[in-house]
């Protein structure tokens, strides 16, 4: 398994594509529950290959991520052959992971109580796998909003 195995919930949210997946396999409902009772192994696998190829595919659309703590916030921008970081830290009492706290950012951003950092990196050669270390590392997937925000008035 490249990636992590989706959760139950997840699971239960992606039902009808889990049943495509089993189709293509020719699979129907009665031989996946003669392989969860019988071959417990093989249904662990099928859970396994089709977290990948849901992970591989939210990764592969995925253009932005952002990592919140209440003093510092990494935004990225994910390119097609590197990413591009602006990390925020404020030396202010201003909670980052809160609404408030990025309103007071926006009237803030440029104050001495707020630094401003850029940085760009090349993917390795699994950029999929690049983006899910940093997911694993409390970085969420975003739309982009707050990055598309501060990149211009760093530019």
């Amino acid at each position: 398994m490249k990636y992590s195995r989706l959760t139950r919930e997840q699971f239960q949210e992606l039902h009808p594509e889990f049943v495509n997946f089993l189709a293509t396999q020719s699979i129907d409902k009665a031989e996946w529950d003669r392989i969860k009772s019988e071959r417990p192994d093989l249904a662990e696998q099928e859970l396994d290959v089709f977290s990948d190829l849901i992970w591989e595919g939210v990764l592969s659309k995925a253009a932005y991520l952002e990592n919140t703590s209440p003093q510092q916030v990494f935004l990225f921008h994910l390119g097609a052959t590197e990413m591009q970081l602006i990390m925020v830290k404020v030396s202010e009492k201003a909670d980052l992971t809160t609404p408030e706290g990025i309103v007071w950012l926006q009237e803030n951003l440029m104050e001495d109580s707020v630094e401003l950092f850029t940085a760009s990196k090349t993917y390795s050669e699994d950029r999929s796998g690049d983006i899910f270390q940093l997911i694993q590392q409390g970085a969420v997937i975003t739309q982009g909003s707050l990055y598309r925000a501060i990149q211009p008035m760093i530019a």
